[in-house]
């Protein structure tokens, strides 16, 4: 997954951070972080630290609920949303510095344990398991769950929402759901023994751990809004997190979203429609 030293020669290089000059007395900036950026956050936060000696503190979450805290005050330095409009949100009620960037647009994955039973996957029927789990219960009551994030607060969950409702499976699955708190506990509900799969983010499945315990084939795009992911400083954010939020835009940071399957825009032109 990681080439690191090249990665970190190359912004050691070209980077202007200074961050030398950091203040001693500077606390460690918290940083709110959507969940389907779990794995590449904590890999790019460590190549971070290896780069210029500094540390950020990562709080995995869902983004509606970061949104929430926010806005009532919550100390973070810096917020990662896997939903802009939160960001937007945010920055029309004067939460923020400024706008903030896209860095990156995700994908949805249906995602199962792996060598299961029914319901073969495939681009052309990546809902299979589900219908097939719908039909079970409507012939003899068999209820195995299917996961997906909460809708009313998680990206992820809306996204997943949408595509079930693109295929009229909303309201049949309905009395199969069960909800993760954020797609990361998504993703481990759509691997445990009593659940028959789930729609989760694709940047979760691309991780060596997921991967190896399940299979997953990806949801059409067209089947659900876009999944155009912004961040943002806050008005604490000192020159850590001013830092940090650089080091997001720079070529090693954006190839390790890269890997985890993430469209990355073009930060000379960062409000294009299609990074």
């Amino acid at each position: 997954m990681r080439s690191l030293m090249p990665r970190l020669a190359r912004w050691l290089l070209s980077a202007s951070l200074a961050v030398a000059p950091i203040a001693m007395a500077e606390e460690v900036p918290r940083i709110a972080v959507a969940s389907s950026l779990q794995f590449a956050l904590t890999e790019i936060a460590e190549d971070f630290t290896a780069a210029s000696g500094q540390r950020v503190i990562l709080n995995m979450g869902s983004s509606g609920n970061f949104r929430r805290q926010i806005a009532q005050g919550a100390p973070f330095a810096l917020f990662l949303s896997a939903n802009e409009g939160y960001v937007q949100a945010l920055h029309e009620a004067g939460k923020t510095r400024d706008a903030g960037v896209r860095y990156a647009r995700g994908r949805l994955v249906w995602l199962q344990r792996k060598g299961q039973e029914g319901g073969r996957l495939s681009a052309e029927a990546p809902l299979a398991a589900l219908e097939e789990a719908i039909r079970a219960r409507e012939a003899d009551g068999t209820r195995t769950r299917i996961a997906l994030a909460n809708p009313e607060h998680a990206p992820y969950g809306v996204a997943a929402r949408q595509a079930l409702e693109h295929e009229g499976l909303w309201d049949a699955s309905q009395p199969l759901q069960v909800q993760g708190e954020n797609v990361a506990q998504a993703a481990r509900f759509a691997l445990s023994s009593d659940t028959r799969g789930g729609l989760v983010a694709y940047s979760l499945v691309r991780s060596p751990a997921l991967a190896e315990q399940g299979d997953y084939v990806l949801i059409p795009e067209a089947w659900h809004g876009p999944l155009h992911q912004r961040m943002v400083l806050l008005p604490g954010a000192g020159e850590t997190a001013e830092a940090f939020y650089a080091y997001l835009q720079s070529e090693p940071a954006r190839q390790v979203l890269r890997d985890y399957g993430f469209a990355v825009p073009d930060f000379d032109a960062p409000d294009l429609d299609a990074p």
